[in-house]
């Protein structure tokens, strides 16, 4: 998976988001979390990784079953702010309209997983990507962290911001 040799059907839906791996042997379950950290600090550090970011969280947070411990990691740093500008710009889309931006994600738990972004983006990504010169990506990050009515009804829309 790490090493980009498989191909986009190999990974999206990872067989490992489909198992109880934290049920085996404790050894075995701690080197799936370990690896699947590991992989994710090292495309947040990766100028040009072999996977789209958005997708490599996807996956991520579809094993771990969770959002938290990526977003957790997900650090300032000038290549992590870089790809937190592509991701913001794909996921803001279906956020903004309180829709997921994911294709594998476990319908069961999708309005708290879509929460969740909300709110770490709304709290997190504005004043980087206003860094990064993505005034207009920092407004919509803004913008999530407000109730869907007031979101919309927001003067951004207008153009009288």
């Amino acid at each position: 998976m790490a090493d980009g040799t498989l191909d986009r059907v190999g990974w999206g839906a990872h067989g490992l988001s489909r198992v109880d791996w934290r049920a085996w042997p404790a050894a075995q379950a701690a080197a799936v979390e370990a690896f699947v950290l590991a992989w994710w600090q090292d495309v947040l550090t990766t100028p040009d990784p072999p996977y789209p970011v958005e997708d490599v969280f996807e996956t991520c947070a579809s094993i771990l079953g969770a959002m938290a411990p990526l977003l957790d990691r997900w650090q300032a740093h000038p290549v992590a702010d870089a790809h937190l500008v592509g991701t913001a710009r794909s996921w803001l889309y279906h956020l903004v309209d309180d829709g997921r931006p994911f294709t594998w994600w476990d319908l069961d738990d999708e309005a708290a997983g879509v929460a969740e972004l909300r709110c770490w983006l709304a709290r997190s990504a504005p004043g980087r990507l206003r860094a990064r010169g993505e005034a207009d990506l920092a407004v919509r990050a803004e913008l999530l962290g407000l109730p869907h009515e007031e979101r919309w009804n927001h003067p951004y829309w207008s153009g009288t911001h």
